[in-house]
């Protein structure tokens, strides 16, 4: 059965996340996705990651992350052959994907004016930090840094401590959803229309997107929110994260209806507080009303619940109780073997070399009629050159002497990491 994207080509000159994880999802969509990539490859290649414990030859959990399924073709874009095999490549390419910045593109020949000149109908898609426009357009990012810029750090951490980031990239795993969304329009709009264009987003853009919401509070009310550490900013009410007795913890989003609200506090002993009349609907406990009446009292009252019974305890009970929303906090481990990750092909084990068969995150989207698929491994560093190279017009003395060039920087790369 056909992929959505089968027939699409798309030309990957990217590192980390940003750019890597819009060109997976593609990828995964059935897109033949080539990442053109230095002689040395990738640096993600060999980012090891906290504590060092993966064997010398396993590629790194980042580089594996973004990069399963597509296709390697590594060569020095500044030597004439490598500059005119990606060129080459351009001339098959839908879309051109990068998230290298306008300059440096410009001095490796691969700006905007020279590709869509090789494919005029290319979709010559750039992502960056803060966006296309601005003084701050060209700034260097990193995804702590967008999601300062963001608003998201102010917004996270204790009431009465330093503000935090996030525990995961997700500045830049937004701006890569995003990025992917902007490529599939432009897509849709050649199609329809018949022209290629420039697609741009940044990882600022996509954080203001994960906040709309709450920026747009501020917006209306020229009041800021303030942190709230285990709650949310804007929902007050019992909204929050809990402690159990065992030191487990527990997501409480809401009790639906007046009968939950009154088995949960049975539950714990203390129905005092189910006839509270400042939390007594639904509304009133996600604060619609728009009161803080009462709220340190209730908060405070769950939180000593939540502490009243072991994890397994709060387990059975809640297990049984369909109107309350709520989800026990799982570590890393825990979402490896999670069955409902498995059953729906979130989590899928992949053999990789050097390190044998292990999860990884599948592709989320499912189509009925064209689904997509998870592709295979991680490309070894340059494995396509010897099937592409000579489809683009490489004679055999051109690709024997990028053989030679490529080993030699990467023997380079090799020493210096070994050092």
């Amino acid at each position: 059965m056909a992929a959505p994207l089968d027939g699409i080509r798309v030309v990957e000159m990217a590192t980390a996340i940003q750019g890597p994880a819009a060109g997976l999802y593609l990828s995964d969509m059935g897109a033949d996705v080539i990442k053109v990539e230095p002689p040395a490859g990738d640096a993600n290649r060999y980012m090891r990651g906290v504590g060092n414990q993966l064997p010398a030859d396993a590629l790194g959990p980042q580089f594996i992350a973004m990069n399963r399924g597509k296709r390697s073709l590594a060569v020095d874009v500044h030597t004439d052959a490598g500059g005119k095999a990606v060129h080459q490549l351009i001339r098959s390419a839908d879309v051109f994907l990068s998230n290298f910045r306008d300059e440096a593109l410009q001095r490796m020949g691969m700006g905007q004016a020279t590709l869509t000149e090789l494919q005029p109908k290319l979709i010559y898609a750039i992502v960056n930090g803060y966006g296309p426009k601005g003084p701050d357009a060209g700034k260097s990012m990193l995804d702590g840094a967008a999601q300062a810029r963001g608003g998201l750090v102010n917004a996270t951490g204790p009431t009465d401590g330093m503000p935090m980031p996030a525990g995961a990239a997700i500045a830049d795993t937004a701006g890569a959803m995003q990025f992917a969304l902007g490529i599939m329009t432009a897509l849709v709009a050649r199609e329809r229309h018949g022209v290629g264009q420039r697609v741009s987003t940044s990882a600022l853009g996509a954080q203001l997107w994960l906040q709309m919401w709450e920026i747009q509070h501020c917006a209306m009310t020229g009041a800021d929110l303030s942190r709230e550490g285990v709650h949310h900013s804007n929902m007050r009410g019992p909204y929050g994260v809990y402690a159990t007795a065992d030191g487990g913890a527990f997501l409480l989003a809401v009790h639906m209806d007046e009968d939950a609200w009154a088995a949960f506090w049975a539950f714990v002993e203390m129905p005092e507080h189910a006839s509270d009349p400042n939390w007594d609907n639904p509304g009133k406990r996600l604060g619609f009303p728009g009161t803080d009446e009462g709220l340190p009292e209730i908060r405070a009252a769950t939180a000593r619940a939540f502490a009243s019974k072991t994890t397994a305890q709060w387990e059975e009970f809640l297990a049984g109780q369909p109107e309350i929303i709520y989800e026990r906090v799982r570590n890393y481990a825990e979402v490896l073997t999670d069955p409902q990750n498995r059953a729906n092909d979130y989590l899928v084990d992949m053999h990789h070399p050097g390190i044998g068969r292990v999860p990884v995150v599948g592709n989320l989207v499912h189509l009925e009629t064209t689904p997509g698929r998870t592709g295979g491994p991680a490309p070894a560093l340059g494995e396509a050159n010897d099937e592409l190279l000579p489809q683009l017009g490489l004679s055999t003395e051109e690709i024997a002497a990028l053989s030679v060039h490529n080993g030699t920087i990467l023997a380079e790369r090799m020493a210096l990491l070994e050092a």
